[in-house]
């Protein structure tokens, strides 16, 4: 649907939208009043009211970066910071535009401040698509004010916002809606002259469904919404029900971009290392819905295996390790009951990081430079003259009791240093009681254990 050929603009250069435009465009939010879910961002004297004043009421005003995830009001804070203070409004769709184009801008935006000293908020949308070089652009106008930057990113502008620029904004983070702001969103939507004016009536139950669809999304609510009034209306009623909803849609969208792949996956595996088998079942299924790699996904539970289960419960890795091998010869979709078995299993597991812990503090050793010279003994005898040059003296461990016996193994400036300090969880248990029995031979020559 082409929305230029539903538009006006006002004086300012803002979008006004008619009738046919969609409900989630037609229902933005015209005044401050209107704005539902960031009132930590509205706050008398906050940066964001200070760029709502009128033009030269309020002092000098920073550009300003909005994240947060779609539907959250990012767009029409931009908008509304362009009507509510009466400056230039320019919008710039990072999706479409070049360095070309943001030049352009600046250059016109520079013009009109020296010639009637009224500023231009120059919104970017989805900023984040904009290269380095097209960021960098961006860089003398914010820095020396000849426009406002008001941008918006759904991704975390640490890794998708160049540092200068980051460093010249204001970063103000949109929270996700809840479920009732999306539910009052719909009820607006359903009374307001601009939305369906009372056409059609909706159930709580059927506005707690739109939400659930729509999650923390309005303007995916709103677009549900309008869908499923004109399936209501089609069949000549007035009250949208749980099927019209349904056949508005097929099936949920599963949010899963860049920054869900870090947050959710870092969910999973702290899951999994907390035994929350329920929990971690969830954080699975939305990696599974949002398309991540099963691949990635099964390295990811080999690694929790021995990092966070260990001695424990060795066999847990072999679980890990059989999954990813299966998963890859099955495919998915049915290689998501292969990782949820692998995903249980290392969930509920005995714990320990007893093996991890152990490998971190010998690098740390040898990254410290205690890695002097490996034992005379221990050295490699298998070439003519070994013996001439020191290398001998080894005691073949299968030749005592218990198959060990007393010699030196570390390094002479490490004797007596012990990495490995098993738990008392699971299998580790066994091993610990073996491990004093062990150590007190390779100290004393002998087990003085009972």
């Amino acid at each position: 649907m082409d929305l230029f050929q539903q538009t006006s603009y006002s004086e300012q250069g803002i979008p006004v939208y008619t009738s046919s435009a969609p409900l989630a465009v037609r229902m933005r939010p015209t005044s401050v009043a209107e704005v539902v879910g960031q009132s930590h961002l509205l706050e008398p004297a906050s940066p964001l009211r200070r760029l709502l004043e009128p033009q030269g009421s309020a002092g000098q005003v920073s550009s300003i970066i909005f994240y947060g995830p779609p539907g959250t009001g990012k767009t029409t804070l931009a908008y509304l910071v362009a009507t509510a203070s009466q400056r230039n409004f320019v919008e710039v769709s990072a999706v479409s535009a070049g360095v070309k184009e943001v030049r352009a801008v600046i250059k016109e935006a520079r013009e009109q401040l020296r010639a009637t000293g009224k500023q231009t908020v120059l919104f970017v949308d989805e900023v984040h698509r904009f290269s380095k070089s097209q960021q960098d652009a961006l860089l003398p106008a914010v820095e020396n004010s000849w426009v406002i930057l008001v941008a918006a990113t759904t991704e975390n502008p640490a890794f998708s916002i160049v540092s200068p620029l980051l460093s010249r904004s204001l970063l103000l983070t949109l929270n996700p809606l809840t479920k009732q702001d999306v539910i009052e969103l719909s009820r607006r939507a359903l009374l307001d002259k601009r939305g369906l004016d009372g056409k059609v009536t909706a159930s709580e139950e059927v506005l707690g469904s739109l939400a659930d669809l729509g999650g923390a999304d309005a303007r995916k609510t709103l677009t549900l919404l309008e869908a499923a009034a004109e399936g209501a209306l089609a069949q000549n009623r007035s009250a949208i029900s749980i099927d019209d909803v349904s056949l508005a849609a097929d099936a949920a969208v599963v949010k899963y971009d860049r920054d869900d792949h870090y947050d959710v996956i870092s969910a999973f595996i702290k899951s999994m290392r907390g035994s929350d088998v329920d929990a971690t079942l969830h954080y699975l299924a939305r990696m599974i819905e949002g398309g991540e790699d099963p691949r990635f996904i099964a390295r990811r539970i080999m690694i929790c295996a021995s990092e966070d289960v260990g001695m424990a419960d060795p066999k847990a890795l072999e679980v890990a390790v059989a999954a990813a091998q299966a998963v890859q010869m099955v495919g998915m979709p049915e290689g998501r009951i292969i990782l949820a078995q692998a995903a249980i299993a290392v969930a509920t597991a005995p714990k320990s990081n007893a093996s991890y812990l152990g490998i971190e503090a010998a690098i740390k050793d040898v990254r410290a430079g205690k890695s002097d010279g490996v034992p005379a003994p221990l050295r490699d005898s298998h070439y003519p003259g070994a013996s001439k040059l020191g290398v001998s003296g080894y005691k073949y461990a299968h030749d005592y009791p218990h198959h060990i016996v007393k010699q030196t193994y570390l390094p002479a400036s490490l004797v007596g240093t012990q990495y490995y300090h098993p738990s008392d969880n699971g299998y580790e248990e066994t091993v610990s009681k073996r491990l004093r029995g062990i150590r007190t031979i390779l100290a004393n020559g002998k087990d003085e254990q009972k």
